[in-house]
């Protein structure tokens, strides 16, 4: 029988260089979880000082901009705050960052549960009137670039509940008439949006509507309306949501319906073979903006997005078996050093942040050195465009790069965190050549509490029948599933056999400032 067994010792231990070499990584990889936790911490401590104080609501930017809206601050701030609440400060998760959910669904929303503009200085609508196409719009990129991640690291929750209310109270307004019906969408943008989420809400609650609405979606673009046929294809974040999208759709057909995939497999091919033929430069990077029927590059500047769309090549690598797919992604990663100095979006916090989650991902999946090396200094030029405040850059783009420091804390830490979290503990880890995963535990002061391994969130959160690559996920680097035996050694006399139950539940540990824990976690026959 296959078995896991895992060493609890006071310090790293090994003979010869290599290992003390690994068990030196884990240590800094420690320190960088440790900074990327505490970046996310101070962002969040600092933008809830600008909260609204009659309604608690975050502010759209620090600028002037005294309203909440659903495009914005509820998709790409609020989200993240409420995840590193949920890994720093559960007082602050369970008490304020419910009672945000709350407020906006009792203040925000219009027709249905679909949400609009708040503003605080009248508070009440920024519009005499509602806007049907931006309502769609906000609440597609609420659940697209905040709820899916909300669910993807909580599992069902209210914020899952809200993201099945707006998702139905999307297509109770579907009015475009097209060649597959009445849809909310048809822009790549917008439409994008729905697929990606659709499909990761089908595997979650097995709604067949979910499904047949991610089908039809993806037939109009498909069968009818293929984006690589348009005269303007975005491979930005206004314009990639659609090639994820159908990959995402397409993973379903694959599993679900063998038919319709082999229906659409040509030409799913055949708009990844043109963003590949006309859409990148030498280094395999995307350019923002292509007009893909003639070839012209309509804007020269490389995305920083070009994670997102390399992700829909790598799943349908794997689901089609299609080399040529999987070493487009091997030729961008590898060439990532070549660019590791470019001005994402003029050398922003948001451009910096979106290029290092993709990266991450695909990262997850191909750990190439070159890209590896890369992420590192990409996440350095990150922490530097922190103030002394918590906040980045004073606008709702903020949170993007907290998203992107929690991926890479729980890279650093292969998923692993420690519970109570503080600013001083540090967790990081490292896998050998065998693939057994060393963990180091430090603190400044004395520190007690429970270390907790990641979970296979992807199968027991979201039902998916694999962990194929996707935008706002947050990968998997080493976790316990439901059964298996373990054996658990805390320097006893006697190693302790438990079961995956009892790790799952969370390791006691006690850090003192001179004596960090290592941990060794190994599996044998």
């Amino acid at each position: 029988m296959r078995k896991w067994i895992l060493i609890l010792v006071l310090a790293a231990s090994g003979t010869g260089a290599c290992a003390a070499d690994l068990w030196d990584q884990a240590r800094q990889n420690g320190e960088l979880n440790r900074k990327a936790l505490l970046f996310c911490w101070r962002y969040s401590q600092g933008w809830l000082q600008f909260s609204d104080p009659n309604t608690g609501l975050l502010p759209h930017d620090l600028k002037g901009g005294a309203y909440w809206n659903a495009k914005d601050c509820a998709a790409d701030n609020f989200p993240f705050m409420t995840i590193t609440a949920c890994m720093t400060d559960r007082a602050l998760f369970d008490g304020r960052m419910h009672q945000i959910l709350e407020t906006e669904q009792r203040l925000c929303n219009r027709v249905d549960h679909l949400p609009d503009d708040y503003d605080f200085a009248t508070q009440t609508f920024r519009t005499e009137q509602p806007n049907i196409d931006g309502l769609i719009f906000g609440a597609a990129e609420y659940i697209k670039d905040g709820l899916i991640p909300l669910t993807e690291w909580l599992g069902p929750s209210p914020w899952s509940d809200r993201m099945i209310q707006l998702m139905d109270d999307i297509w109770k307004q579907a009015y475009i008439d097209t060649e597959v019906g009445k849809t909310p969408s048809a822009s790549h943008e917008v439409a994008g949006d729905l697929l990606q989420a659709l499909s990761r809400m089908y595997w979650m609650t097995r709604n067949n509507a979910y499904k047949e609405h991610a089908y039809q979606l993806a037939s109009y673009f498909l069968d009818y309306h293929l984006p690589t046929k348009a005269d303007k294809l975005g491979l930005d974040d206004h314009g990639c949501e659609v090639i994820g999208g159908l990959s995402e759709t397409y993973v379903i057909a694959s599993h679900k319906d063998p038919d319709r995939a082999a229906a659409w497999r040509p030409a799913m091919h055949a708009m990844l073979d043109r963003v590949l033929e006309v859409g990148r430069d030498k280094t395999g990077l995307l350019y923002n903006h292509i007009n893909p029927v003639t070839g012209k590059i309509l804007n020269e500047e490389r995305t920083d997005n070009w994670g997102y769309n390399y992700n829909a090549f790598a799943t349908v690598a794997a689901l089609d078996n299609v080399p040529r797919f999987k070493d487009a992604v091997m030729h961008v990663l590898t060439n990532l050093s070549k660019n590791k100095d470019y001005p994402w979006e003029g050398a922003k916090a948001d451009g910096f942040a979106d290029t290092l989650e993709g990266g991450i991902n695909l990262i997850n999946r191909f750990p190439v050195p070159e890209a590896i090396d890369w992420a590192d200094y990409t996440a350095q030029r990150l922490f530097a465009l922190q103030r002394d405040t918590g906040v980045i850059e004073g606008w709702y783009g903020d949170g993007n790069s907290a998203r992107t420091m929690i991926m890479y804390a729980q890279w650093k830490s292969l998923g692993a965190r420690v519970e109570p979290w503080r600013a001083d503990v540090r967790v990081g880890a490292i896998r050998d050549t065998n693939g057994d995963v060393l963990l180091h535990v430090a603190s400044d002061w004395p520190w007690q509490g429970t270390l907790r391994f990641d979970i296979p969130r992807h199968q027991e959160y979201l039902n998916m029948p694999a962990d194929y690559p996707r935008i706002n996920q947050f990968p998997e680097w080493f976790t316990v599933p439901k059964t298996g035996n373990y054996t658990l050694d805390y320097g006893k006399d006697k190693p302790e056999d438990v079961t995956a139950e009892t790790l799952r539940a969370g390791i006691p540990i006690t850090v003192a400032p001179d004596k960090p824990i290592a941990l060794r976690l190994y599996k044998f026959e």
